[in-house]
Protein backbone atom coordinates (compact mmCIF):
# COMPACT_ATOMS: atom_id res chain seq x y z
CA UNK A 1 0.00 0.00 0.00
CA UNK A 2 1.23 3.10 -0.62
CA UNK A 3 1.24 6.74 1.02
CA UNK A 4 -1.37 9.82 0.37
CA UNK A 5 0.05 11.46 -2.54
CA UNK A 6 0.49 14.88 -0.38
CA UNK A 7 2.72 12.69 2.37
CA UNK A 8 4.75 11.13 -0.29
CA UNK A 9 5.53 14.86 -1.74
CA UNK A 10 6.34 15.92 1.46
CA UNK A 11 8.90 12.95 1.97
CA UNK A 12 10.52 13.74 -1.70
CA UNK A 13 11.06 17.27 -0.79
CA UNK A 14 12.39 16.49 2.92
CA UNK A 15 14.76 14.32 0.79
CA UNK A 16 16.09 16.60 -1.32
CA UNK A 17 18.46 18.80 0.06
CA UNK A 18 17.90 21.65 -2.70
CA UNK A 19 14.14 21.28 -2.27
CA UNK A 20 14.58 21.61 1.00
CA UNK A 21 16.47 24.86 1.03
CA UNK A 22 19.05 23.35 3.06
CA UNK A 23 21.81 26.16 2.34
CA UNK A 24 24.76 28.42 3.00
CA UNK A 25 25.68 31.78 2.38
CA UNK A 26 29.36 33.30 2.73
CA UNK A 27 31.58 36.38 2.79
CA UNK A 28 35.59 36.19 3.19
CA UNK A 29 36.84 39.58 4.29
CA UNK A 30 40.49 39.00 4.00
CA UNK A 31 42.95 41.94 5.40
CA UNK A 32 44.89 42.62 2.76
CA UNK A 33 45.88 44.04 -0.93
CA UNK A 34 45.25 40.90 -2.41
CA UNK A 35 42.09 39.72 -0.73
CA UNK A 36 40.30 39.09 -4.49
CA UNK A 37 43.20 36.83 -5.52
CA UNK A 38 42.43 34.89 -1.84
CA UNK A 39 39.20 35.14 -2.27
CA UNK A 40 38.66 33.52 -5.57
CA UNK A 41 41.47 31.41 -5.27
CA UNK A 42 40.07 29.72 -2.28
CA UNK A 43 36.47 29.63 -3.90
CA UNK A 44 38.14 27.74 -6.94
CA UNK A 45 40.05 25.60 -5.26
CA UNK A 46 37.31 24.39 -2.60
CA UNK A 47 35.51 20.69 -4.24
CA UNK A 48 31.96 21.81 -4.46
CA UNK A 49 30.70 18.24 -6.02
CA UNK A 50 27.02 17.88 -5.35
CA UNK A 51 26.57 21.43 -4.73
CA UNK A 52 24.99 24.82 -6.11
CA UNK A 53 27.12 27.62 -6.44
CA UNK A 54 26.57 31.08 -7.18
CA UNK A 55 29.11 33.63 -6.33
CA UNK A 56 28.20 37.80 -6.31
CA UNK A 57 29.64 40.81 -5.00
CA UNK A 58 28.89 40.47 -1.60
CA UNK A 59 28.71 36.62 -1.08
CA UNK A 60 28.73 33.30 -2.43
CA UNK A 61 25.76 30.73 -2.00
CA UNK A 62 26.25 27.07 -1.17
CA UNK A 63 23.39 24.98 -1.79
CA UNK A 64 23.10 21.28 -1.01
CA UNK A 65 23.34 18.47 1.41
CA UNK A 66 24.97 19.16 4.62
CA UNK A 67 28.19 17.05 4.63
CA UNK A 68 28.64 18.08 1.26
CA UNK A 69 28.41 21.64 2.72
CA UNK A 70 30.59 20.82 5.69
CA UNK A 71 33.33 19.63 3.20
CA UNK A 72 33.13 22.73 0.97
CA UNK A 73 33.47 24.94 3.56
CA UNK A 74 36.24 23.47 5.46
CA UNK A 75 38.00 23.33 2.20
CA UNK A 76 37.28 27.47 1.39
CA UNK A 77 38.22 28.14 4.73
CA UNK A 78 41.24 26.55 5.25
CA UNK A 79 42.47 27.51 1.62
CA UNK A 80 41.80 30.93 2.99
CA UNK A 81 43.45 30.34 5.98
CA UNK A 82 46.75 29.04 3.82
CA UNK A 83 47.29 32.65 2.81
CA UNK A 84 48.64 33.64 5.45
CA UNK A 85 46.58 36.45 5.74
CA UNK A 86 44.01 37.53 8.34
CA UNK A 87 40.54 36.81 7.76
CA UNK A 88 37.08 36.71 8.65
CA UNK A 89 34.64 34.41 7.34
CA UNK A 90 30.54 34.89 8.16
CA UNK A 91 28.54 32.13 7.66
CA UNK A 92 24.64 32.25 7.12
CA UNK A 93 22.86 28.95 7.22
CA UNK A 94 19.56 27.83 6.45
CA UNK A 95 17.43 24.82 6.14
CA UNK A 96 13.61 24.46 5.77
CA UNK A 97 12.90 28.09 4.68
CA UNK A 98 9.44 28.85 3.79
CA UNK A 99 9.15 31.24 0.96
CA UNK A 100 12.83 31.08 0.03
CA UNK A 101 13.95 31.41 -3.67
CA UNK A 102 15.02 27.68 -4.08
CA UNK A 103 12.68 26.19 -1.46
CA UNK A 104 9.70 23.90 -2.72
CA UNK A 105 8.18 23.50 0.70
CA UNK A 106 4.49 23.32 1.18
CA UNK A 107 2.92 24.19 4.70
CA UNK A 108 3.44 21.42 7.24
CA UNK A 109 6.46 19.31 5.46
CA UNK A 110 8.10 18.70 8.89
CA UNK A 111 11.62 18.68 9.84
CA UNK A 112 14.49 16.77 7.38
CA UNK A 113 16.15 14.65 9.58
CA UNK A 114 19.91 13.53 8.03
CA UNK A 115 23.26 12.27 10.08
CA UNK A 116 25.05 14.50 11.37
CA UNK A 117 28.26 15.43 9.07
CA UNK A 118 31.84 14.72 10.15
CA UNK A 119 34.51 16.86 9.46
CA UNK A 120 38.16 17.06 9.66
CA UNK A 121 40.96 18.81 11.30
CA UNK A 122 43.12 21.30 8.89
CA UNK A 123 46.03 21.91 11.54
CA UNK A 124 44.59 25.40 12.09
CA UNK A 125 43.19 27.15 14.99
CA UNK A 126 40.27 29.60 14.44
CA UNK A 127 37.84 31.93 16.63
CA UNK A 128 34.53 31.99 15.97
CA UNK A 129 31.34 33.20 17.28
CA UNK A 130 28.47 31.26 16.61
CA UNK A 131 24.46 31.92 17.18
CA UNK A 132 21.25 28.95 16.19
CA UNK A 133 18.01 30.03 15.90
CA UNK A 134 15.40 27.43 15.67
CA UNK A 135 12.19 28.52 14.27
CA UNK A 136 9.82 26.54 15.35
CA UNK A 137 6.39 28.40 16.13
CA UNK A 138 4.34 24.48 16.29
CA UNK A 139 4.00 21.28 17.37
CA UNK A 140 5.83 18.84 15.45
CA UNK A 141 5.03 15.37 15.74
CA UNK A 142 4.05 15.60 19.24
CA UNK A 143 7.28 17.78 19.92
CA UNK A 144 6.76 21.78 21.68
CA UNK A 145 8.61 24.14 20.33
CA UNK A 146 11.26 24.89 22.97
CA UNK A 147 13.99 26.96 21.38
CA UNK A 148 16.23 27.22 24.39
CA UNK A 149 16.45 23.04 24.59
CA UNK A 150 17.96 22.81 21.24
CA UNK A 151 20.06 25.60 21.52
CA UNK A 152 22.04 24.02 24.99
CA UNK A 153 22.08 20.51 23.13
CA UNK A 154 23.74 22.11 20.14
CA UNK A 155 25.52 24.00 22.61
CA UNK A 156 26.56 20.49 24.57
CA UNK A 157 27.69 19.14 21.63
CA UNK A 158 30.47 22.16 21.07
CA UNK A 159 31.43 21.45 24.92
CA UNK A 160 31.84 16.99 23.93
CA UNK A 161 34.17 18.00 20.85
CA UNK A 162 36.32 20.59 23.13
CA UNK A 163 35.49 23.81 20.95
CA UNK A 164 32.94 25.96 23.10
CA UNK A 165 34.93 28.47 25.42
CA UNK A 166 32.57 30.77 26.52
CA UNK A 167 29.03 32.61 26.40
CA UNK A 168 29.16 36.08 24.69
CA UNK A 169 26.10 38.49 24.49
CA UNK A 170 24.09 36.78 22.03
CA UNK A 171 26.72 34.30 20.61
CA UNK A 172 28.83 31.44 21.75
CA UNK A 173 32.25 31.50 21.51
CA UNK A 174 33.87 28.79 19.99
CA UNK A 175 37.88 28.27 19.54
CA UNK A 176 40.09 25.33 18.15
CA UNK A 177 41.08 23.87 14.91
CA UNK A 178 39.09 25.15 12.11
CA UNK A 179 37.50 22.02 10.99
CA UNK A 180 36.42 21.35 14.27
CA UNK A 181 34.79 24.66 14.66
CA UNK A 182 33.06 24.48 11.17
CA UNK A 183 31.96 20.97 12.48
CA UNK A 184 30.22 22.10 15.57
CA UNK A 185 28.49 24.55 14.03
CA UNK A 186 26.83 22.06 10.88
CA UNK A 187 25.96 19.39 13.92
CA UNK A 188 24.28 22.05 15.77
CA UNK A 189 22.57 23.17 12.77
CA UNK A 190 21.38 19.95 11.78
CA UNK A 191 20.92 18.24 15.05
CA UNK A 192 18.24 20.82 15.59
CA UNK A 193 16.49 20.84 12.35
CA UNK A 194 15.52 16.44 12.86
CA UNK A 195 12.84 18.13 15.54
CA UNK A 196 12.92 21.60 13.71
CA UNK A 197 11.69 22.37 10.10
CA UNK A 198 13.08 25.95 9.77
CA UNK A 199 16.50 26.56 11.15
CA UNK A 200 19.17 29.24 10.45
CA UNK A 201 22.70 29.64 12.63
CA UNK A 202 25.10 32.96 11.73
CA UNK A 203 28.40 32.42 12.49
CA UNK A 204 31.79 34.71 12.11
CA UNK A 205 35.21 32.87 11.84
CA UNK A 206 38.68 34.59 12.81
CA UNK A 207 41.91 33.15 11.39
CA UNK A 208 45.41 34.20 11.13
CA UNK A 209 44.41 36.98 13.91
CA UNK A 210 47.27 38.89 15.06
CA UNK A 211 45.69 38.04 18.85
CA UNK A 212 46.32 34.42 18.03
CA UNK A 213 49.57 34.22 17.90
CA UNK A 214 51.29 31.03 20.03
CA UNK A 215 47.70 29.79 19.91
CA UNK A 216 47.39 25.85 18.44
CA UNK A 217 44.16 24.29 17.43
Amino acid sequence: MTGTPLLDDRARLRADPLAFGVGARVTVAVMADRYADVILGAVRGADATGLVLDTGDVSTYAGGSEADLLRWLTDLSAAVAASGEHAAIAVHLSRGCPGEAVCELPGGAGPRSTDVPAGRETGTFASAEWALYPLADQVTAGVEPDHMRDIHAAIDFARGNGTFRKSEHFVTRLEGDLGRVLETVLAGWTMVGRSVQHVTSHLTISVNSPSHRGARP
